[in-house]
C-alpha cells in the first residue's frame, strides 16, 4: 500500500466536510471543547473517554460493521495498546488504521483526493492564511512544522496493532 494522508481513509461529502470544519470554528472562538466524554465498559470495568464526535461516529460506524459494541471494539484496543499509550489515544490510531487499511487508489480518485489545492478549496483556505499560521501570529515561525519536513510513516498493519 502506497502511504496517503490518513484523512483519504474517510471520504466526506463537500458539505459534510464543511460542517464538521464549521462546528471547529465555532467551537473554538467560543472557547469551549469539541470532545464529547461518554462511559464504556473495557474488559469489565467501567471507564469514560473523551473524543471528537466524528471520532464517536466512526467507532460506532465500525462497531456495527464487525457486529459487536463499542465496548468490545475498545476492549481489543485496551488489550492491544502499548501500556504507555492512553487508550483514548489508542482509540484514534485504530480508527484511522482500521479506514486506512480499507483505503483504495480508485476510492481516493473518486473523492476527489490527490490535489492539495482542491483540499484547500473544501476547506476554505487561501494560501496567504495557510502561511500565516506557518510564521505565527507575530510573523515569525512559531514552530509550526511545515509541509516539507513531514515524513510518511510506514503503514502499521491493522492486524498488528501492537504499540498503539
Amino acid at each position: 500500500m502506497t502511504n496517503h494522508i490518513a484523512a483519504g481513509a474517510v471520504s466526506f461529502s463537500d458539505s459534510k466536510l464543511m460542517d464538521a470544519m464549521d462546528g471547529l470554528d465555532d467551537a473554538r472562538e467560543a472557547g469551549r471543547s469539541t470532545l464529547v466524554s461518554r462511559n464504556i465498559t473495557v474488559l469489565g470495568r467501567r471507564t469514560s473517554v473523551r473524543l471528537e464526535p466524528e471520532m464517536w461516529g466512526a467507532l460506532r460506524d465500525i462497531a456495527k460493521r464487525e457486529r459487536c459494541r463499542i465496548h468490545d471494539v475498545c476492549s481489543l484496543i485496551q488489550l492491544r495498546k502499548n501500556p504507555n499509550t492512553s487508550l483514548t489515544a489508542a482509540i484514534r490510531v485504530f480508527l484511522m488504521l482500521y479506514y486506512r487499511a480499507a483505503t483504495t487508489e480508485q476510492g481516493h480518485v473518486r473523492a476527489g483526493h490527490g490535489d492539495f489545492n482542491t483540499m484547500m478549496t473544501r476547506a476554505q483556505a487561501t494560501p496567504d492564511a495557510l502561511h500565516m499560521r506557518k510564521r505565527g501570529r507575530n510573523g515569525v515561525n512559531g514552530g509550526a512544522s511545515h509541509m516539507s519536513s513531514i515524513k510518511p510513516a510506514q503503514t502499521p498493519s491493522f492486524h498488528s496493532m501492537q504499540g498503539l
